[in-house]
């Protein structure tokens, strides 16, 4: 079945033409950490909380399903395109529900090992499973930490696996944990473990990692404490009393800078372009990949975007103006890498755009994503023209070639068919993007976007 331009099939593919030019304000989702984050500590808030512009993507709407299995009573009071409020209700955290089945985390790491930490803390049984792209995610790096607190992990593949056997405990043993690899979803499993701990919990990270969960704790009353460290003070320990009490709030999600970054990348690199983002999270923690693309030419204006009060997470907010730009290789460093790893295959993007060479060095954990994404974007990229060497953990884009449209293979992964659908925006001819559905798992809406800046 053909598609016609930047609109999915039925069996989930579709087809993006080259772009004359680009003008607009695309409509972005929510912020996807942030609203899980919201749906998840209004589970441990006793009380009401409400939750506004929340993504309305598939992963979200996971955590807002098993939120509501775990015993808080969630409401949808107005939906929008790729954004919707919700109403949660929770008895709270001492009163976490024991679920009667399986908890179905679909395609979300984030719920998975999130609601692993909460439901440690807790003198409850649960089994989190999800489909098979979750299934090949790992899960010891959770694992471990929770059984040293006390609880009882049991996993798949020798522990390492998912599905995953929670039985928890009430109060856990605090703890001190360095982490491995930056991941700010195990450093919040962890942290969240750390509320119903008898004593201080720690974590060490060696790269710091986004700090939504910790902002929006101590927005919720919870005195979460962070500090630089290590030997050039890129990490960050982050530590956290417990038992600790979360209060309810009233949250207005920020739009997704991971979203809005395949917009900055599309309005870079086009010849012919002009794009506005609305009222986008720029957290420090959160803008690599903004400050990434400035060093590598892109012209990206910045205006303080004021809010309602309904912040409820202390989390800054722009409005950002992408223009038409010179892009030109560079380096990439491990540290800029960990702060920017959703955006990782769109930077790809730019550099295979950019004049001269980009060397992104430190993409180990692309590869335990929702596909092995290191492969995925070479793979695609090549496909269209590009030249891409992967050796290890470092990756090597020579820019400056012409690609040309082609066909790409999403992997079931929603930021590599987005990435090719920008491609297709600048790629001479007509790429077509198989498996372009799962878009949908984090920007509802997107490829009616690609429709909407072409026009």
């Amino acid at each position: 079945m053909r598609a016609q331009s930047g609109a999915p099939t039925q069996e989930g593919a579709a087809v993006v033409r080259s772009a004359a030019h680009l003008r607009g304000s695309p409509r972005l989702p929510g912020d996807k950490s942030i609203s899980h984050r919201a749906l998840l500590l209004a589970l441990l808030a006793e009380g009401e909380s409400a939750i506004l512009d929340a993504g309305d993507g598939e992963d979200v709407r996971t955590t807002a399903a098993v939120v509501a299995r775990l015993g808080a009573e969630v409401e949808r009071i107005a939906d929008r395109v790729g954004r919707v409020d919700y109403r949660v209700v929770s008895p709270g955290r001492e009163r976490v529900a024991e679920p009667d089945g399986i908890l179905d985390c679909r395609n979300s790491g984030t719920t998975l090992r999130m609601t692993a930490g909460i439901v440690a803390s807790r003198p409850v049984f649960a089994v989190l499973d999800g489909d098979a792209s979750l299934r090949r995610r790992p899960v010891a790096r959770i694992a471990r930490p929770l059984t040293e607190m006390g609880a009882t992990i049991a996993a798949r593949a020798m522990g390492t696996l998912p599905p995953v056997a929670v039985t928890g405990r009430a109060p856990l043993r605090p703890i001190d944990h360095p982490t491995t690899v930056p991941s700010a979803q195990v450093k919040s499993a962890i942290i969240l473990a750390g509320l119903g701990a008898d004593g201080t919990t720690t974590v060490r990270e060696t790269v710091a990692t986004r700090d939504h969960t910790e902002r929006m704790l101590r927005a919720r009353g919870v005195a979460v404490r962070s500090e630089a460290w290590g030997p050039d003070g890129a990490g960050a320990v982050v530590s956290v009393d417990g038992p600790a009490a979360v209060a309810p709030a009233r949250e207005r999600v920020p739009s997704d800078p991971s979203a809005a970054a395949f917009w900055l990348v599309a309005g870079a690199a086009h010849p012919d372009a002009e794009l506005v983002l609305r009222a986008v999270g720029t957290n420090p923690t959160r803008r690599a990949i903004i400050d990434v693309l400035r060093r590598m030419g892109a012209s990206i204006d910045e205006i303080p975007a004021g809010g309602d009060g309904a912040d409820g997470g202390g989390e800054p907010v722009s409005d950002l103006v992408v223009r038409s730009s010179e892009l030109h290789g560079i380096d990439v460093t491990p540290r800029e890498v960990a702060a920017a790893i959703d955006e990782v295959p769109v930077l790809c993007l730019a550099a295979a755009l950019a004049s001269g060479t980009t060397h992104i060095d430190g993409v180990g954990e692309l590869r335990h994503k929702e596909s092995d994404r290191v492969a995925g974007i070479a793979t695609g990229l090549a496909a269209m023209g590009a030249r891409v060497a992967v050796d290890g953990d470092l990756m090597t884009i020579e820019g400056g070639r012409r690609l040309a449209g082609a066909v790409t293979e999403s992997l079931d992964d929603h930021r590599l068919a987005m990435t090719f659908a920008i491609a297709g925006l600048i790629a001479g001819g007509e790429t077509a993007i198989l498996g372009a559905g799962c878009a949908s798992i984090s920007y509802p809406g997107f490829f009616d976007e690609i429709e909407r800046v072409r026009a």
